[in-house]
């Protein structure tokens, strides 16, 4: 499979950098040794013999650094710029290659391990629940190939048994709007395929929308289970500061830019400001006075939060917005604070140990970082698992 090749490509280019690291240490070092020896009387074939050394050299780097900079994940944008602008200072370059095969050796082993794992628990199909998973995007994105808004999420839940589909709706819009296109997609699905109901897994925004759905669109009927993720249900006190700071002639340009530009992208009627009104707390507090808070009777509901630790360990722009969000709400996602979060008859906290945290995007790999203690693929996989279980 793709991920097994770009694993083994991955590995073969760290091999040949691990060789090129030592060597060049060690071959560096005698040169400079048999240097005293040979010159200035035999510098011919030393010279002869370091420009041979030279090439090689070069070869085995280049075809390395290549491989692992088109294959690896975990690299990101930081390391590769680290290693770009490093790889022309003698000894800091070592020092920033030493990284790069740090990285890319732990992404090997660990990718290498779980390929291993999801191939003996294969057969099982633990994620093969009686309906398909509808997959629902949060605001601000679409349901893209290019760009798929759930990483690798999907591709581990398909390995395992699942039958995924997608919500397909505009990136912004009203709640209510929302609700209505996705209400439309779920009957669609259960129409052409027959599946009867689907088990919604909703992110962000996506959760008020689904909520919507099914207490004032009728999306009830086919819907199954619903898992919010990271949902602010009672909306983020940080968007009813920003609108009532920032001013309403930069909100209009904004909200045009946006509108025009996600037009062009598919949207049929984008509404910016609308779906900002409607993640506000005032604008949460409107909407859960309409459908209320409470779970849907004959529907299993249930809700995730996470927390992120420290605004450095966020990825642009959740490390400039975590600070904020705290001052405003306590611990957060870098969006959406915790007391948001629960939903449903059940809710999941995640904090795991360390610095690290997660955020309101990793929960939906869109970083598609390997985030040490806490693996976000097998945390969807036991969600899925867990709704095969209960015979949904």
């Amino acid at each position: 499979m793709a991920g097994s090749r770009r694993i083994a490509i991955c590995r073969f280019g760290v091999i040949l950098l691990k060789v090129f690291w030592w060597t060049v240490l060690i071959g560096g070092a005698a040169f400079v040794v048999s240097a005293f020896l040979a010159l200035p009387s035999r510098w011919v074939p030393w010279v002869s013999a370091l420009a041979v050394f030279a090439l090689v050299e070069s070869i085995v780097f280049w075809i390395g650094i290549i491989a692992v900079y088109l294959t690896s994940v975990q690299l990101g944008l930081k390391i590769r710029v680290i290693g770009i602008l490093c790889g022309w200072i003698p000894i800091v370059n070592l020092v920033a290659l030493r990284l790069i095969i740090r990285t890319v050796e732990r992404e090997v082993r660990f990718e290498s391990e779980k390929d291993a794992f999801d191939r003996r628990r294969a057969p099982a199909g633990i994620c093969k629940t009686r309906y398909p998973v509808l997959l629902v995007h949060g605001v601000f994105f679409r349901d893209t190939k290019a760009l798929n808004y759930w990483g690798r999420i999907p591709d581990e839940l398909e390995r395992n048994g699942a039958r995924i589909f997608y919500g397909e709706h505009q990136s912004a819009s009203s709640v209510a709007d929302s609700a209505s296109e996705l209400t439309e997609r779920i009957r669609r699905i259960v129409e052409q395929t027959g599946c009867g109901k689907v088990n919604v897994i909703a992110h962000s925004k996506g959760g008020l929308d689904m909520r919507y759905a099914i207490a004032r669109c009728g999306a009830g009927r086919w819907v199954a289970s619903l898992t919010t993720i990271n949902t602010p249900h009672r909306g983020c006190g940080f968007a009813d500061y920003l609108l009532s700071h920032i001013p309403v002639s930069a909100q209009r340009k904004v909200e045009v830019a946006y509108n025009t530009a996600a037009a062009r992208l598919g949207d049929k009627a984008p509404d910016f400001m609308a779906a900002v009104h409607d993640l506000t707390q005032e604008g949460c507090a409107r909407i859960n006075g309409q459908i209320g808070l409470e779970p849907f009777p004959g529907i299993r509901c249930q809700s995730v939060g996470s927390r992120l630790a420290h605004a450095t360990t966020g990825k642009f722009p959740l490390n400039f917005t975590y600070p904020l969000v705290k001052w405003f709400d306590g611990p957060n996602d870098g969006l959406v604070s915790k007391p948001s979060f629960p939903w449903g008859e059940r809710f999941i906290w995640l904090e795991p140990n360390g610095r690290r945290g997660i955020s309101h995007a990793d929960m939906i790999d869109l970083n598609r970082e390997n985030i040490e203690g806490f693996d976000v693929r097998e945390f969807y996989v036991g969600i899925v698992a867990e709704l095969k279980k209960a015979g949904l």
